[in-house]
């Protein structure tokens, strides 16, 4: 790493553990004294962790070192919709809400650029706003790239590009969130999955390859309890509901094969996956 700092290092030192970790709207109303620009927890610990350099130069290597942690995005998603206008290199993001069984709908991004040193921002940005809420992530003060020094590292343009990047982030969060609202409410959404339930994370993990925008996955294997296909232990019927871009021009059973398709080593382990599978288009309508 030469002489990069690690800021995962440095805020360790400083007390601060790098936990990714998400705080609800009302977590932050309560704190925001301590936190003016109103930053999410990781993006804060980042922040502070740049802010203590004192050197513009440090700063640019440690950029540089974030955006070799970066992974590739996959080559499905470095598509027009995706790509961040204003920028001096090319900038694809893209993001997935998801519902970890508590109820509060969270937004997961990736992201890449062709340009190392706006690839270190891109990182910075999705490890930063990962995990949060489309409320919390609305709520960022973009002034914080100048608070930190950041803005010192980069030309004109590439401040341009850093701002247009998180605009670009905070319309997502809003537009994945309401995707995921509109696919109607799952209580049981995610209170089944878990490491004691393989062919829930398998499903969800297989089905990933799609970039789905929203996905539930409810077993619902309690309602055939009795039958000779029932497992006492679940995990043998399912009601799937996802949207992802990838169905446009499909047909319903075409769909249906494709994730048939991604699940092919699932399939024959369970009995029945019930299968709603739409476009965000669809969704809106």
């Amino acid at each position: 790493m030469n002489d990069a700092f690690c800021v995962t290092s440095l805020c360790t030192r400083n007390g601060m553990g790098l936990r990714s970790s998400a705080a609800s709207s009302s977590t932050q109303d309560d704190t925001h004294t301590d936190n003016p620009m109103r930053l999410t927890p990781e993006l804060l610990k980042i922040a502070n962790a740049f802010e203590s350099i004192g050197d513009d130069k440090l700063r640019y290597k440690q950029l540089l070192y974030m955006a070799t942690q970066l992974s590739p995005i996959d080559p499905s998603q470095a598509i027009p919709e995706n790509k961040v206008p204003g920028c001096l290199s090319t900038v694809y993001v893209d993001g997935t809400a998801v519902d970890k069984g508590d109820g509060i709908i969270r937004i997961e991004f990736v992201g890449d650029s062709d340009g190392l040193l706006t690839k270190g921002l891109v990182a910075l940005l999705v490890r930063g706003l990962s995990g949060n809420t489309a409320a919390d992530i609305q709520n960022v003060d973009p002034g914080f790239i100048q608070k930190t020094g950041i803005a010192a590292s980069l030309t004109p343009g590439r401040n341009n590009g850093f701002l247009n990047m998180l605009n670009v982030m905070k319309m997502k969060a809003k537009q994945l969130e309401a995707n995921y609202q509109a696919t109607g409410p799952s209580e049981t959404t995610s209170s089944t999955g878990g490491d004691e339930k393989p062919m829930y994370q398998a499903i969800v993990q297989g089905l990933q390859t799609l970039k789905p925008v929203s996905l539930k996955l409810e077993d619902v294997s309690y309602q055939h309890a009795g039958h000779g296909e029932a497992s006492k232990d679940g995990e043998t019927h399912f009601n799937l509901e996802i949207v992802a871009s990838a169905f446009e021009g499909l047909n319903l059973v075409k769909r249906h094969k494709l994730v048939y398709m991604l699940l092919g080593d699932v399939m024959p382990r369970i009995h029945a996956l019930q299968i709603s599978a739409k476009t965000p288009e669809e969704v809106n309508k």
